[in-house]
């Protein structure tokens, strides 16, 4: 798996990694910005995601689907439940939307068809920096009666979301820290 890692580091430090000023979401100032949806949407940088992600969350124990808040999330699930699907191990997918659908159903949930509540899923993002996005996420597939067992992230940038995760009773797994990313990608 490490020379997975590996190549993975290198296509986001080179398709998805800047450095320079920026404001995040969560409106912290940054010398870095992670876009992992340019990495995300390569071929070889999504199975290299869903081969991880799909390593990681078949070491738990009894996950039936994932899932993650739109947009960034949206090619980290497709990523999963295609390489699932192929390695025999099929996992089923669902998107939750910023806000509800507006019409038919009025529902956050895309996918929920594929799940049956009391079902144990993980849930995907990107990038995390304080897990606002991610509580966001926790309360809405909560409301649709799916356990929560995993939360996993490509990268977390160890800006207190490791921490409000544990606060509100969940652990953070992440493909990458920071300095992980920067180390791996330069070896």
């Amino acid at each position: 798996m490490i020379d997975l890692k590996k190549r993975l580091a290198k296509l986001l430090i080179e398709k998805s990694y800047l450095e320079g000023d920026f404001t995040l979401t969560s409106g912290q100032k940054s010398d870095y910005y992670f876009d992992c949806k340019h990495t995300a949407l390569h071929p070889e940088g999504s199975w290299l995601i869903g081969k991880l992600f799909l390593n990681m969350i078949l070491a738990q124990e009894n996950i039936q689907g994932v899932g993650g808040m739109t947009l960034g999330a949206d090619p980290l699930v497709s990523a999963v439940t295609v390489v699932s699907y192929v390695e025999g191990t099929p996992l089923p997918g669902f998107i939750i939307r910023k806000q509800p659908k507006g019409h038919g159903t009025n529902q956050y949930l895309e996918g929920l068809n594929n799940f049956k509540p009391g079902q144990n899923v993980c849930l995907l993002e990107d990038v995390i920096t304080t897990g606002g996005t991610l509580i966001k996420a926790i309360e809405r597939v909560q409301e649709q009666q799916l356990n929560i067992i995993a939360i996993m992230g490509v990268l977390d940038r160890e800006q207190g979301g490791r921490e409000n995760l544990k606060n509100a009773g969940f652990s953070l797994q992440s493909i990458f820290t920071r300095h992980e990313l920067v180390t791996l990608a330069k070896n």
